[in-house]
């Protein structure tokens, strides 16, 4: 088992993947995956709706993959049919929190891209910043604010084999997944996703400015992800349950258990979603990520 970490100096972050990937493959004996579906906190339920049974892979045992260590975060996966694809289900993710480097949080997104993933589907829980939101809505990310000051693609050369770092993320979160998403689920809202480093909690000027900006919800992952599988040519959808009124929006307190609690709420309906949106993907014509 290699001892460095994803994008260790010297290493090229993309033949990790791809190394990891072949283990991946070797591991759930299927030998390409067209879906990755990545579960958020309190969400993990979501694997078992979509059908996960068994043992399932554990992530860690993988080449180059870093501790898990988010609360609700389990380095779990599973491969699962669902209609005419094959969609590989990750139970939890890694964060910036976490003390990882952005390729790092992204290197078991470019793993699954690596097995041929060509859609992938980001649940998150956030804080609510629109007044308009209420815990335990299910919303879709429309668009997104990265305020990290950090991006995947840092280092990766302007001309590169996995593609130019000059990505246009216009279309990162895609319209066409986006419209499957409301035909199975109609009340779905779209709203702008803020992402922030945490693992604090924001402050009530901090979340007046998020919204002077244009957010309407916040939260600490998701965002690197997409990047990353847009970089490598894949549609990304993103799906956010509200958990909780962001910190300096509300008087009221919450915890982390309130927060998975929430999330665990919306578990049969975004599962629900993402089941359509999978069914009604085409494995022949979906866009196909670079490995």
């Amino acid at each position: 088992m290699p001892t460095t970490s994803a994008g260790s100096r010297g290493t090229d972050p993309f033949e990790q993947a791809r190394h990891a990937g072949r283990e991946l493959t070797r591991l759930t004996g299927v030998a390409r995956h067209d879906v990755l579906v990545v579960l958020g906190t309190g969400l993990g339920r979501v694997a078992t709706l979509l059908g996960a049974e068994g043992q399932p892979i554990d992530l860690t045992a993988l080449p180059w993959f870093a501790r898990f260590t988010g609360v609700g975060h389990r380095p779990e996966a599973w491969s699962i049919p669902i209609g005419g694809v094959q969609a590989l289900v990750m139970a939890g993710r890694l964060h910036l929190y976490e003390g990882l480097t952005p390729v790092e949080v992204v290197h078991p997104v470019r793993t699954a891209l690596a097995t041929g993933c060509r859609t992938v589907i980001l649940t998150c829980s956030a804080g609510a910043i629109s007044p308009d939101l209420s815990v335990g809505d299910v919303v879709l990310i429309g668009d997104h604010l990265n305020l990290t000051a950090t991006s995947p693609l840092s280092g990766v050369p302007a001309e590169h084999a996995a593609g130019t770092p000059f990505v246009d993320l216009g279309d990162v979160w895609s319209p066409r997944l986006r419209a499957l998403a409301r035909e199975a689920d109609p009340r779905l809202s779209e709203q702008v996703y803020a992402h922030v480093l945490g693992p604090n909690l924001e402050t009530p000027a901090e979340i007046r400015m998020l919204a002077a900006a244009g957010a309407d919800l916040v939260g600490m992952s998701t965002v690197p992800e997409a990047i990353a599988s847009r970089h490598l040519g894949a549609e990304v959808l993103g799906m956010a349950v509200v958990t909780n009124p962001a910190a300096g929006t509300s008087a009221q307190s919450f915890s982390l258990d309130d927060v998975a609690d929430a999330a665990a709420g919306a578990a049969e309906r975004v599962a629900r979603i993402v089941r359509s949106v999978v069914e009604q993907l085409d494995p022949v014509d979906a866009p196909g990520a670079r490995p």
